[in-house]
């Protein structure tokens, strides 16, 4: 049975794949996240905290590039575009919802943990074939995405309060 060490060209093809993956998820993100900033009149802090994090996320991108192309690869435009899409369609499809708010709150928390667990992924994967400029690049991302993640889980009790308080007061509380 090969060893992995035996067999760099599988560890570099799963490699890059991630890296594309984690690509196409980043515009899917600002897909998301874009949706999601129009409709924050009623929580400012959410919306700042998004906007920061979309300015991280535009940054991530150009990390993976640059690790692409030390790799001699480019992106997936396809995937990009089909995740962007996807991102969108999620984020259009809870502006009908009366508790569109809650709904992506829940998203961004579970959106913010996959892509924290894509990038530990990575640099294991970076570790493992011994792809060194690109581990120090992606824990940076793991770094932001956490925080993020970390943001969404201890804001949502407050704003699934808000939510409450302005729904009762017949104000709007979706966004």
């Amino acid at each position: 049975m090969a060893t992995l060490l035996e067999r760099p060209d599988i560890v570099r093809s799963v490699f890059v794949t991630g890296l594309r993956d984690a690509h196409a998820l980043e515009h899917q993100a600002l897909a998301l996240m874009d949706r999601q900033i129009d409709h924050l009149a009623s929580y400012p802090e959410l919306e700042e905290r998004l906007r920061a994090h979309r300015i991280e996320t535009e940054q991530q991108i150009k990390r993976l590039e640059e690790i692409l192309d030390g790799l001699d690869e480019s992106h997936s435009t396809l995937k990009d575009t089909a995740l962007s899409l996807t991102g969108n369609l999620m984020a259009l499809g809870h502006t009908i919802a009366p508790d569109e708010i809650l709904k992506n709150s829940f998203v961004n928390f579970a959106f913010e943990n996959f892509e924290a667990a894509s990038y530990k992924a990575l640099i294991t994967i970076a570790e493992v074939g011994n792809f060194g400029d690109a581990a120090p690049l992606l824990r940076q991302t793991l770094r932001e995405e956490l925080a993020m993640a970390q943001f969404c889980d201890e804001t949502l009790p407050a704003i699934t309060q808000k939510y409450l308080r302005l729904r009762s007061e017949g104000e709007t509380a979706s966004h």
